[in-house]
């Protein structure tokens, strides 16, 4: 069936509003496929410019990434998160993205629509997130350079999804700002949902299942390596950051700052499935970029 509906997008007859598919992963093969996906070990990263090693992904989640945590089944990528102790965490689960693990883009794009149909775990401390980084960090550390969070949800809160952006200066200089979905009486995360960002030069858009819920035009990037601009001197041009390729990233996190710990009722193994992913581009161009949108810029 999914053969089917890749060829519809294929050959659906274009028009310059219309979306093309570029890239995409419909998991029908037998494991991880190396040429699409790269795998983040561990439990933190090394932060160049503060010459430190991160514990916990900048977060205090607790899990420890591997590569045994994802798999492709039935046609699906399942990341499994476990209560079980290695190297000093006390759970593992699994962290893809569209590069190698030392880091060189497999896949990545500027401007676009991102969808990703998913179905994820409830359960306090259950953090899952489907999201996207640039590659290079042209604007400097994070959130500097952007994030964009196609969808995460906090397991403890089945009946709703978030989508943010994060930028302005390197942290603790960072904002971001969004919107969250509420699904309808008797739905939630733990059924197959679409989650889509349309991205284009000046705003950004979020959908569950065709329903626009957020749509953002305003955010701005620090030109001084984390500083609170004082001045619109002080700024990288309108735009950025979000106007760089970035790239997608996929995970099940545990615990942490964002959401707490989990506690005596979650349940362990716990899945994330994801059925497909796909990426489009509008093949007519995306035309002028517009004036930056109503927002307060930090030395206003």
């Amino acid at each position: 069936m999914k053969h089917l509906l890749l060829l519809f997008f294929v050959l659906l007859p274009l028009h310059a509003e219309e979306w093309k598919l570029v890239w995409s992963d419909e998991f029908e093969g037998t494991e991880v496929d190396p040429k699409k996906w790269g795998f983040q070990i561990g439990n933190g990263f090394f932060n160049y410019d503060a010459n430190q090693w991160i514990h916990g992904w900048g977060n205090n989640e607790l899990q420890y990434y591997t590569e045994d945590n994802a798999a492709v089944r039935d046609g699906k990528l399942v990341i499994t998160a476990r209560k079980e102790s290695l190297h000093g965490c006390g759970y593992t689960s699994a962290r893809l993205r569209t590069m190698t693990r030392d880091g060189k883009p497999l896949f990545s794009q500027c401007y676009g629509r991102f969808e990703v149909r998913a179905k994820l775990p409830k359960g306090q401390g259950l953090w899952p997130a489907i999201w996207m980084l640039p590659d290079d960090n042209p604007y400097g550390g994070w959130a500097a350079s952007g994030e964009i969070d196609i969808m995460e949800a906090r397991g403890q809160e089945p009946g709703k999804v978030l989508g943010t952006i994060h930028y302005g200066g390197k942290w603790p200089a960072n904002v971001h700002s969004g919107g969250e979905h509420e699904f309808p009486e008797g739905e939630g995360i733990d059924g197959f949902h679409t989650y889509s960002v349309e991205w284009e030069p000046g705003e950004i858009r979020w959908f569950v299942d065709g329903k626009k819920f957020s749509t953002k035009q305003f955010w701005w990037s620090g030109s001084k390596g984390g500083e609170q601009p004082k001045s619109a001197a002080d700024l990288n041009p309108w735009p950025a950051p979000f106007d760089k390729p970035f790239h997608l990233v996929i995970n099940l996190a545990v615990g942490g700052q964002f959401l707490g710990n989990p506690d005596a009722s979650t349940s362990f193994p716990a899945e994330m499935q994801i059925d497909y992913v796909r990426v489009f581009e509008k093949p007519g161009g995306y035309g002028e970029i517009p004036a930056r949108g109503e927002g307060k810029l930090p030395f206003e």
